[in-house]
């Protein structure tokens, strides 16, 4: 497989195989007309499976289900997905993290509009910064508009005209089509630069027919007028939602490839009555987003604090089958732009399991044919011990990644327990409410009882009679299992089994690129062999291996195209048993002269010292004569070893292998060294002074004579320290 830039520079070539723009197909079914719609416009085959799913990133106007399949993507791709992030609230993070200059908590916010139209959709977002701390406050979108739509209308004007011009019917083409898109997308940059009239040129285009045209930037606006009049409506939309005015905007930063376009910024300029700001990377922000959210939840990387609070981008509401009312019951838990992430509690009162549904409140505003998100069953609901309705709270969160679910549901059991015991502390519902605030850490809870079921619940409720003051009541709570049944996610086992394909998948592409390398490695041989040819190995080279080289050559774009692994190994192996002789010849023929030279000097400076020896030279007298022969006989076996080697290596050409090496010169001057200089550098043995013994008798017979003093008896002392030695008067001293 080919991936990213790699793949893109197929798409070309291998239309029906390169896959590209997936990111709208997320979570959606083969059904669905908006995938049809897209199907038309696909050069590639889409089919209809069980379920399937690959992801990129999240939009911020991705349902439950698309948010799902893309948190299975990542799974099935081996990725640890720390947080699914609104494209929106990365861009936003990516700007405010490194303000210096943001108002303090106290202050008014700093509310800064930003502006995201991308290759497929426009998104806008409004967000509160303060120091560390950032609030979006409203997101609005247009999921169906984008770059891509500009590149459309070109396509469309282009197709109909070498229709009517060259008879050519360009959208029965897959080929044809996609080089019409990529020359219009450099087409609607080049306009976005230049006002003049730029020409578009096809060579080859169809039929070996060559096409041309022309458009300037007024043509190109008034051809997207239907376009750019959906640029506003998101704007206001998002003003409105936000309870803001244009003087309460700070700024308007834009990112997205699509809002280069002058017309796009131009009305987003006239909407504000501002100018728009280009201080963020158009097409890196939402990236380096993401990646200083993950190094703020990462415990790896020390980041500045700065907190995130995003927004749920439909209203969801809740549906359940009620006992006291007729048909349904039905709660909204979290409105439009509600903080998020976020948790609720909501009370019930019921005697046996029930089930929960979960859909968006206004389907007309959601991009999703099916507004439902999904099915949970609150299991082991029964009634009290004496027959009352148990109370039953559940806990709804809409989490970090944005997905929304029944995080747990609990029933509260009451037991009457005669007596006092004062010693065990009673469990009542606030402490399992604190309780369960406590586990949100730093969230919110809210507790939201529905008022009917309530009311009729608490008049039933038995009071504790005051006669009997002994009587408590215990409180328990019992967690209960939950089986959730959610719109259009994959089963584990599916996932699983879509792991094990990857895994599949990834061994083949290691194989493949193991057999690109040893097929690579085998036209690299071949091409360095033949720069060398007429270079440092011309006078090596063979007949033999000069045919070989271009025998390999041809077959590396022949047969040898598509070969296994192996087969391009034992043709590298093959090359290597001709080639390897001629590189070693090269280097003998280059390396022996030097070491040939220096072991002609060693003997010629070993046969010096026998020579010194011979003639009784001071330096070597003290040698043994047996041990002199026998270096003067080892010199004499070297010398006439390298005479010997060396006529014969003169008699060879350079293409022939070498009579001695390298090495084996190398080793006869070092074993050359290892007999001769111990025997040569043998030192003179050391004269031995007097003992102890011998000076003592030498003392004894040498000893002071009719009375002469010790000082006359002791030449030695005297001459050490004459200082001390006087001569007699009668004798003079020159």
């Amino acid at each position: 497989r080919a991936i990213g830039n790699a793949a893109k520079s197929q798409i070309i070539t291998n239309v029906k195989n390169a896959v590209h723009g997936f990111k709208k197909l997320h979570g959606r079914a083969f059904e669905d007309p908006y995938i049809q719609a897209e199907r038309a416009k696909l050069p590639y085959e889409l089919q209809k499976m069980p379920n399937g799913s690959v992801g990129v990133k999240v939009p911020s106007f991705f349902t439950d289900a698309e948010r799902r399949s893309v948190m299975a993507a990542a799974q099935i791709a081996g990725l640890n997905c720390l947080k699914l992030m609104n494209e929106t609230t990365a861009v936003a993070l990516a700007y405010g993290i490194y303000k210096q200059d943001l108002p303090a908590l106290e202050e008014k916010p700093r509310n800064v509009v930003f502006v995201d139209m991308g290759h497929s959709a426009y998104q806008v977002s409004i967000c509160a910064f303060n120091k560390g701390k950032l609030k979006v406050l409203a997101t609005t979108f247009d999921p169906f508009v984008g770059g891509r739509n500009f590149d459309e209308a070109l396509v469309d004007y282009f197709s109909e005209e070498f229709r009517t011009k060259y008879k050519l019917n360009v959208k029965e083409n897959p080929r044809a089509l996609l080089r019409l898109y990529q020359e219009c997308e450099k087409l609607k940059k080049l306009m976005s630069a230049n006002a003049s009239d730029l020409p578009l040129n096809i060579e080859c285009f169809m039929n070996d027919l060559d096409v041309s045209s022309k458009m300037n930037r007024a043509q190109f606006e008034q051809l997207c007028a239907a376009l750019l009049a959906r640029v506003e409506p998101p704007l206001r939309a998002a003003m409105d939602q936000a309870k803001l005015q244009r003087e309460d905007i700070y700024s308007i930063e834009i990112v997205g490839g699509a809002t280069r376009i002058p017309a796009v910024k131009e009305q987003i300029s006239n909407f504000f009555c501002k100018e728009i700001s280009t201080t963020l990377n158009a097409d890196e922000a939402v990236a380096r987003g993401c990646a200083l959210q993950c190094a703020i939840l990462s415990p790896a990387f020390k980041v500045r604090e700065f907190s995130i609070t995003d927004v749920v981008p439909y209203s969801i509401t809740l549906r359940w089958k009620s006992s006291y009312e007729e048909g349904t019951g039905e709660c909204e838990v979290f409105s439009k732009n509600h903080a998020a992430p976020f948790s609720k509690v909501i009370t019930f009162h019921k005697k046996e399991p029930f089930d929960l549904e979960a859909y968006y409140t206004h389907p007309q505003e959601v991009p999703y044919p099916d507004s439902r998100i999904g099915r949970f069953t609150i299991q082991n609901v029964g009634p009290q011990h004496d027959g009352d309705n148990s109370k039953v709270k559940v806990k709804v969160r809409v989490n970090i990644h944005g997905l929304f679910s029944v995080a747990s549901a609990s029933i509260i059991e009451k037991q009457s327990v005669e007596g006092e015991h004062n010693d065990t502390p009673m469990d009542t519902e606030s402490a399992s409410v604190q309780k369960s605030q406590a586990e949100q850490q730093n969230q919110a809870d809210e507790e939201t009882e529905n008022a009917g079921t309530e009311t009729k619940a608490a008049s039933g409720e038995k009071q504790d009679h005051p006669s009997q003051p002994k009587a408590k009541t215990k409180v328990k709570s019992i967690d209960l299992p939950i089986q959730a049944s959610l719109c259009r996610q994959l089963g584990q086992d599916l996932i699983n089994s879509y792991i094990e394909n990857e895994g599949k998948m990834m061994m083949q592409d290691k194989l493949e690129k193991e057999r690109n390398d040893a097929k690579n490695a085998v036209e690299e041989y071949v091409y360095e062999f033949r720069d060398k040819l007429c270079g440092a190995f011309e006078k090596f080279i063979t007949e033999e291996l000069t045919l070989m080289l271009e025998d390999t050559e041809n077959w590396l774009y022949e047969d040898g195209e598509d070969q296994p692994k192996q087969v391009y190994m034992d043709k590298l192996q093959e090359l290597k048993k001709f080639g390897q002789p001629i590189q070693e010849r090269c280097m003998e023929h280059e390396e022996r002269p030097k070491v040939l030279n220096e072991l002609g000097k060693k003997i010629q400076l070993l046969m010096k010292a026998v020579e010194a020896y011979k003639n009784k030279d001071e330096k070597y007298d003290h040698l043994d004569p047996a041990e002199m022969e026998k270096v003067e006989k080892y010199i004499n076996e070297a010398m006439n070893w390298l005479n010997s080697k060396m006529n014969a290596q003169n008699k060879l050409s350079l293409t022939q292998d070498p009579v001695v090496k390298v090495a084996e010169i190398l080793a006869k001057s070092k074993e050359l060294d290892s007999f001769c200089n111990p025997i040569l550098s043998k030192p003179k043995p050391k004269i031995e002074p007097p003992s102890d013994g011998q000076a003592k008798a030498n003392g004894e017979h040498n000893g002071p004579v009719n009375g002469q003093s010790a000082a006359e008896t002791k030449p030695e002392a005297a001459k050490d320290n004459p200082q001390q030695t006087k001569p007699p008067g009668e004798m003079e001293v020159d």
